[in-house]
């Protein structure tokens, strides 16, 4: 944010985290459009002034929970390259991604981001930058993934391991994204029971 002073930094932060959790709830409780500023101000407890002065309208607001959403994947991603065997690293943390894939509440905010894209060219065009950039980083993650399976023992040549990695991927992000419509669709749905399937998935894919 410019001219804001070094030491306000972290005040400032607070405050736009405030907003964007206040925007998650009311997006995923009375969709995008549902959701005034009004209504923002009211959750956020601060005035619509606030808000502007953070956000210059709702779609600003959207972009940055997309944003929000992409840093936590490259976080993981990070956690992932920093461990020595990270294909068990993927599999232990399946039943986490699981859990954040079905929470009813983030499954509503999620839909209702894709729902917004569909009809907001803009809008639209951030959720594919960030799914691009989200991708790469889970392309590099199942490609280490791989290889320390694998042990150099891959026979295929360079080329084609990379379209099957680049196909693993779509797949693995399809698998999990799709949690989402089944958290809203089925709200019974056996998450423990669902847990050891996916980790079978993985190592067929991996």
């Amino acid at each position: 944010m410019p001219n804001t002073p070094t030491s306000a930094l972290p005040r400032c932060e607070a405050r736009r985290e405030q907003i964007l959790d206040a925007a998650a709830v009311c997006f995923a409780r009375e969709g995008f459009h549902g959701s005034s500023i009004a209504k923002l101000s009211k959750e956020a407890g601060m005035s619509p002034g606030h808000i502007y002065h953070f956000f210059e309208n709702k779609e600003a607001i959207i972009a940055a929970l997309i944003e929000r959403r992409l840093e936590c994947a490259q976080e993981m991603a990070r956690h992932f390259d920093s461990t020595e065997d990270v294909f068990q690293a993927l599999l232990d943390r399946v039943d986490i991604g699981l859990k954040e894939k079905t929470d009813r509440e983030s499954a509503a905010l999620e839909l209702e981001i894709f729902a917004e894209a569909a009809r907001n060219p803009a809008v639209a065009s951030i959720l594919i930058e960030a799914d691009r950039i989200k991708r790469d980083c889970l392309i590099r993650v199942t490609q280490k993934a791989r290889q320390a399976r694998t042990s150099g023992q891959e026979t295929r040549d360079p080329k084609t391991q990379t379209e099957s990695m680049v196909a693993e991927t779509e797949i693995l992000m399809a698998l999990f994204d799709g949690l989402s419509t089944r958290a809203i669709s089925h709200p019974e749905l056996d998450r423990e029971a669902l847990t050891p399937l996916l980790r079978k998935v993985m190592r067929a894919l991996l």
